[in-house]
């Protein structure tokens, strides 16, 4: 369906003001998140992605409205294994935890960008090459079984080839500068480790839209519709990150469930000319495939991490509430900016 192109202009409008408000006025100085501070936020955040959602509903119809929460869901359960990867990558680099909210503000902001991209090449090649759907289709079914066959697989971010390339041809520094990306230093415009820590995020985003642009195309080909759930699902993902980030590791059977996901919205594709299947049956199958493995994965772990809970230190005056999250004690660099 055409929406129109002030549709676009003025959810695009909403999207650079509501960045423009976490950065210049929420986050305006560097500081560690709390715990509670991210649940707030990613309360804000996921409230405002359903409050569109219902607008959706009420404006284009029932059948926009179940397509664009579906394909939130799907987003939001994906960017949860981003959250693992985000992770690895601040403990790898020893990223200050002042600082992490930063380099994943302008992650997302380039995500929001490229993701824009595969969404009108995505849309373009559908619209021009109707066996591109079986395609997709086929790809989204592979990378499920993938995944679930290799959900513990581990992530290697000094094996990441943007990243080789980028030691190979930009100059690094050997330590932060705050919150810069780049410095002068000796005369020369080099870049600091921060800088690195982005184009890796950046890659690794990259790598997740190319199984979740596929995946919303399953259950809409309507790209405003694939857009803003995107948006609205990754716009969250900071907050959530540092809601989640101390607790990631409990979510040991979600890639089991966002593997039947994408198996599932494959084969959707596969028979879709043949049968369509009703887009609230859809829903209701992620709904539940998400819910049954979070909620597995959180009894599953439950005694192991009452366990740990008990051997640990004593926490700090002012409880769980006000701990803070994805806190990395900077390691030494060496002169490439690499962690000891």
């Amino acid at each position: 369906m055409d929406v129109g192109i002030w549709a676009w202009v003025g959810f695009l409008a909403l999207i650079l003001s509501l960045l423009a408000l976490d950065l210049f006025v929420f986050h305006k100085e560097a500081h560690e998140d709390t715990f509670r501070e991210a649940t707030k936020f990613s309360i804000f955040w996921i409230s405002l992605g359903l409050a569109f959602g219902v607008l959706v509903y009420f404006w284009l119809g029932p059948q926009a409205g179940g397509e664009y929460f579906a394909g939130y869901l799907i987003e939001k359960s994906l960017s949860v294994d981003n959250i693992f990867v985000f992770a690895l990558i601040f403990t790898y680099f020893g990223v200050p935890a002042a600082y992490q909210h930063r380099v994943l503000f302008w992650g997302i902001l380039g995500a929001l960008v490229f993701r824009a991209l595969f969404i009108a090449g995505g849309a373009a090649l559908l619209e021009r090459f109707h066996f591109t759907i079986y395609v997709f289709g086929a790809f989204l079914v592979i990378t499920g079984i993938r995944m679930a066959l290799h959900r513990n697989e581990e992530v290697h971010p000094e094996r990441n080839p943007a990243l080789k390339l980028f030691r190979r041809v930009v100059p690094m520094s050997s330590e932060y500068y705050g919150q810069r990306f780049t410095v002068v230093d000796a005369g020369r415009r080099v870049a600091t480790p921060l800088m690195a820590v982005l184009v890796l995020i950046e890659t690794s985003d990259i790598l997740f839209a190319v199984d979740s642009i596929p995946a919303i195309f399953a259950v809409t080909d309507d790209p405003f519709i694939v857009f803003t759930s995107n948006a609205f699902a990754i716009l969250g993902l900071r907050a959530l990150y540092f809601m989640l980030a101390g607790m990631i590791h409990r979510f040991v059977y979600l890639k089991i469930g966002l593997a039947i996901v994408l198996v599932y919205v494959g084969l959707k594709m596969l028979v879709s000319t043949v049968y369509k299947i009703p887009i609230w049956t859809s829903l209701t199958f992620i709904t539940v495939a998400i819910a049954v493995s979070i909620i597995a994965s959180l009894r599953s772990t439950r005694a192991a991490d009452a366990q740990a809970r008990g051997e640990a230190a004593p926490e700090a005056p002012g409880g769980s509430d006000d701990r803070r999250v994805g806190t990395v004690e900077a390691p030494p660099f060496r002169d490439d900016g690499m962690r000891r």
